[in-house]
């Protein structure tokens, strides 16, 4: 029998149904999806299901976690999902070279900040005029912490790694500016998160 490689990660269920409208709103039907750091592969599949007329791209920098997209878009039969690619914001180029959007769920506050400036600079190369960028994730706000879960969260993510926390949305929005995105929508989420919708000019 075939192992099952399919991992789970149970802050999808929460966070996918909330998630998924704003992507509908966002993103066009013929649309090129680019999605940074699919991790385990679960919004990947559940997105592309519910945006039937789109092409979903899964990337992820863990090459373990290639194993686990490709099972779940095994799993699901989805047509319109592309096998999933090794892709690090921090490279000079990437996989995927143009995208109309780019999905960004919970990655920010798990990389270094050199990230997010990598992030911004790939797709300002990668989105096409008009494009979106869409993060997810917990963020402060004016130079603090929008509840007491997000700083245990944030010191839980110190733990892990002391280059990880959660990011000011003030000091993302520089660094998407510099690289031609303009903050076009903050959107509160439910477990204080957000919504940050990025538009290339």
């Amino acid at each position: 029998m075939k192992p099952d490689l399919r991992q789970f990660a149970p802050a999808t269920e929460r966070n996918r149904d909330y998630i998924l409208p704003i992507l509908q709103r966002l993103i066009a039907p013929g649309a090129s999806v680019l999605e940074i750091g699919s991790g385990t592969g679960e919004h990947a599949v559940y997105f592309a299901r519910a945006l039937e007329q789109v092409r979903w791209h899964p990337t992820e920098m863990n090459p373990h976690g290639l194993a686990s997209i490709a099972a779940w878009i095994e799993h699901a039969k989805a047509s319109n999902i592309s096998p999933p690619q090794l892709l690090d914001v921090m490279q000079p180029s990437w996989p995927v070279t143009q995208a109309d959007a780019i999905v960004c769920i919970n990655m920010i506050h798990y990389s270094p900040w050199e990230a997010t400036p990598a992030l911004f600079a790939g797709a300002a190369r990668t989105l096409s005029q008009g494009g979106v960028l869409y993060c997810y994730g917990p963020y402060r706000r004016h130079g603090g912490h929008t509840a007491p879960s997000n700083e245990d969260f944030d010191a839980w993510l110190k733990s892990l790694d002391p280059r990880f926390g959660v990011r000011d949305v003030e000091m993302v929005e520089i660094e998407a500016e510099r690289h031609g995105l303009r903050l076009e929508a903050l959107i509160p989420m439910p477990a204080n998160n957000f919504s940050l919708v990025f538009r290339r000019a």
